[in-house]
């Protein structure tokens, strides 16, 4: 069975460690603030201007003024701070981020990313995620392994317009988590029941596939 968002999200999750600075994406890599391991302190940033991200708000702790980059009600830690966008932004360009995750539409063997348009379909602007690659030296891409239409989006070649160039290590699809090396994807773990046939099929990229690939485990 393919990974649900949630379950993205929570191995995701495992790969912050302690006194981490994380940015995370519009999209699925929201869903990461939920899955911070007990004891651990991470502070999530948001490049609207906010340091000390917590998790998303209950309905009596919603608060309609505190926002996150993709204009989603969030709660503020302990020790938060709110600042300019220009802050915001100058913490990311400076190198501050320890960890970047982002959405894509493509991903391929180089590292290369590309995540901010689609060719012919309107678009509002590339954002903050030019600066989040160029900034960022860590960075886990969260995507599904295909687009709805079944071609992959771990390719040989991204065919949209780039976000990025050589930034990518790490990719976490629905299917599998994938590390970059030397110009192919390597196979590290796979989903619970999916085979690793499906995830060759669905690789248009180079894949190196180790003798043994194990599962992911989700409690």
């Amino acid at each position: 069975m393919a990974l649900t968002r949630e379950q993205m999200a929570q191995r995701v999750a495992r790969e912050m460690q302690d006194g981490y600075y994380v940015n995370l994406g519009i999209g699925i890599p929201t869903l990461v603030a939920n899955y911070i391991p007990n004891g651990m302190e991470v502070m999530l940033q948001s490049e609207n201007g906010l340091l000390g991200m917590g998790p998303f708000p209950t309905e009596d702790t919603i608060d309609a003024d505190m926002i996150n980059a993709g204009k989603q009600t969030v709660t503020a830690r302990i020790g938060a701070s709110i600042f300019s966008s220009a802050e915001s932004f100058a913490m990311i360009r400076g190198g501050h981020v320890d960890l970047t995750v982002l959405g894509a539409f493509e991903v391929d063997v180089q590292g290369n990313i590309a995540s901010w348009m689609i060719p012919g379909k309107l678009v509002k602007g590339m954002g903050g995620a030019m600066d989040l690659v160029a900034g960022a030296e860590n960075i886990i891409v969260i995507m599904t392994h295909a687009s709805k239409d079944g071609e992959s989006k771990l390719l040989s070649h991204c065919s949209l317009p780039l976000t990025g160039a050589n930034c990518i290590k790490r990719v976490l699809t629905d299917l599998a988590y994938l590390e970059i090396e030397n110009g192919a994807f390597v196979l590290k773990e796979r989903a619970p029941g999916v085979s690793v046939e499906e995830i060759v099929s669905k690789t248009a990229g180079k894949l190196i596939v180790p003798d043994h690939v194990p599962e992911m485990h989700f409690q």
